[in-house]
């Protein structure tokens, strides 16, 4: 009789999970977990914080679901300990949600992105800061209370999802590296992002001191929302770059002047992203702008990739213009019979013009023949008429300037000139567009499912174990690139074409349907791993122990992200 060689072997499908728990022990997770949230549960908060940061890294599944997904894991190499599955059943979840709400969230993020920019020597010298709405189902009726305060109000406001039907929650997040999340919380459901900005700008002397920064050492980056009156006071000493709002008079005179004068540098284009074909071309103009009695450094830039909905609406108006004057020009008397008449009407057709269009008149004299009968001999008598003709025509300095206007916006900053120069300056604003992927992130439906949570205390927690998840998807991705930029590589990418802006999501399909199987205390991959995989193994810092054996990956390239 053959014997059964896997006779008392366990089998696990593995995929990017391990990379991902790795990374949480690199990070120390867990323990910080364990050492800010005091509890005497038998599910320990560091535990279950980590079990469900790796659910959310595999596509989340509902907290009742959660115990139903750690069953087929495995959880010695995952969460450390071959905990039993049961205890990530969704009373003990909720109760740890509940000490971590008593906690602080908050606080718990800071606390864990002070350990990752230390761990992975995250440059914090320029952090950028947004928000988001998160819509949620359910009625959340204990929110109308006045008195509520346990977790944010879950109520209505402007939804950047555009589901206005919808109850919502914001979550703030301060980013570095491109949206590496250091900071992050749930607020309520309609608060203004103006008071948001206002009240981190309180508090980011304090939160960058905790990184090694004083004020006047690091750059704060934030969208339009940030510029009022109350928080550009609160700016003094600490730096920023933001986007002048068009409702500042001062941002149109701005712009005005750049185009009149055109005295533009050519700033080229910036690094762009793998899948941009058409990267915009910038150049940009120095100036000053006065906002509260007190002159502000202000950089008009101008990007050749026109806003879209701008140049629809140029041409509405284009539109528009040419049809109402085409309207008035058709009420004009077209045919004279003194030359003089004639010459008046050409003058008065040419002054008649229209907001973005003009009329070129001229007249033609018109041979006529007079009434009655032509005589035997000789030519016919004629009268001359004068015919006027006219056409519409664009006034080009007047639309080119229009359109060259579509394209300006204005940066404020208060970083002198020696310090970013316009390009270093317009790169340091588009780290923006960092955070607005990560909101990207914790918005995805395959990632975070809609929230059905009752108590908005522990939406607020469950919105920690997010932000956290996105911190080691990010972390994954930037050991990527740092690798492949020190070392000059590329991965196999999508379609296995080169690149080297590899993704987390990248990556975790590359991992997919890893067979490991386990016998006598030891696991084994049961297949070797292909040279893609260990590639992208290699650039993580890992190696194929990572599907086998708790291990932390080697971080030997740490700073210099190559922007997108």
């Amino acid at each position: 009789m053959a014997v059964n060689p896997f006779n008392g072997m366990t089998f696990h499908t593995h995929a990017h999970l391990p990379v991902a728990a790795a990374y949480c022990r690199k990070l120390g997770l867990m323990e910080i977990i364990d050492s800010l949230v005091p509890s005497q549960m038998e599910l320990s908060p560091g535990l279950a914080v980590q079990a469900l940061v790796l659910d959310v890294l595999s596509g989340r599944s509902p907290l009742y679901r959660v115990q139903e997904f750690w069953e087929s894991q495995d959880r010695r190499l995952l969460l450390g300990d071959d905990v039993d599955a049961r205890l990530f059943n969704d009373t003990n979840l909720g109760r740890a949600l509940d000490a971590i709400y008593e906690a602080g969230p908050s606080r718990i993020i800071t606390e864990v992105g002070i350990a990752a920019a230390r761990v992975f020597a995250l440059d914090v010298s320029t952090v950028s800061y947004d928000t988001t709405s998160i819509s949620v189902w359910g009625e959340y009726l204990i929110c109308e209370d006045e008195d509520f305060s346990a977790g944010p109000r879950i109520t209505y406001g402007h939804s950047k999802d555009k589901r206005p039907d919808l109850r919502q929650l914001m979550m703030e997040l301060l980013c570095v590296e491109r949206g590496v999340p250091i900071v992050g919380s749930s607020l309520d459901g309609n608060s203004s992002d103006k008071r948001s900005n206002n009240e981190l700008l309180g508090s980011i002397s304090r939160i960058m001191a905790r990184h090694g920064l004083g004020e006047g050492t690091f750059v704060y980056v934030g969208d339009g929302a940030m510029v009022t009156l109350q928080n550009l006071a609160l700016l003094t000493a600490t730096r920023f770059v933001s986007r002048l709002p068009a409702n500042f008079s001062a941002c149109p005179a701005a712009i005005d002047r750049a185009v009149e004068s055109g005295l533009w540098v050519e700033l080229g284009t910036l690094a762009e992203l793998e899948s941009s074909r058409n990267p915009a071309s910038y150049r940009a103009q120095e100036t000053t702008v006065e906002i509260g009695e007190k002159e502000w450094r202000a950089v008009v830039v101008h990007s050749d990739s026109h806003d879209r909905r701008r140049q629809k609406a140029i041409e509405r108006r284009l539109e528009q213009s040419a049809k109402d004057l085409s309207s008035r020009a058709g009420e004009a008397q077209v045919r004279y019979f003194c030359e003089q008449d004639a010459k008046e009407a050409v003058s008065a057709m040419e002054a008649m013009e229209g907001q973005l269009h003009a009329i070129e008149a001229s007249y033609t004299e018109v041979a006529v023949n007079r009434r009655g009968r032509p005589p035997k001999e000789g030519p016919r008598p004629v009268d001359i008429r004068y015919d006027l003709s006219w056409r519409i025509v664009e006034k080009e300095d007047k639309v080119r300037r229009l359109r060259e206007r579509a394209g300006c916006f204005v940066l404020l900053t208060n970083v002198p000139v020696e310090s970013l120069d316009a390009k270093e300056l317009l790169r340091t604003y588009k780290g923006q567009m960092g955070v607005e992927s990560s909101f990207a992130f914790l918005k995805d439906p395959l990632v975070v499912n809609d929230l059905f949570l009752k108590r908005p205390s522990r939406i607020d927690a469950l919105g920690m174990v997010l932000i956290l998840a996105l911190l080691v998807w990010r972390l994954m991705e930037r050991q990527m690139r740092l690798y492949l930029n020190e070392h000059g590589a590329k991965l196999p990418g999508w379609d296995k074409k080169p690149t080297d802006r590899p993704t987390s999501f990248m990556m975790s399909t590359v991992f997919q349907g890893i067979l490991v199987g386990r016998l006598n205390g030891r696991s084994y991959l049961l297949e070797p791993l292909s040279e893609r995989r260990m590639l992208f193994l290699q650039s993580l810092g890992l190696d194929e122990r990572v599907f086998t054996d708790r291990v932390v990956p080697s971080l030997t390239c740490r700073r210099g992200v190559p922007d997108d």
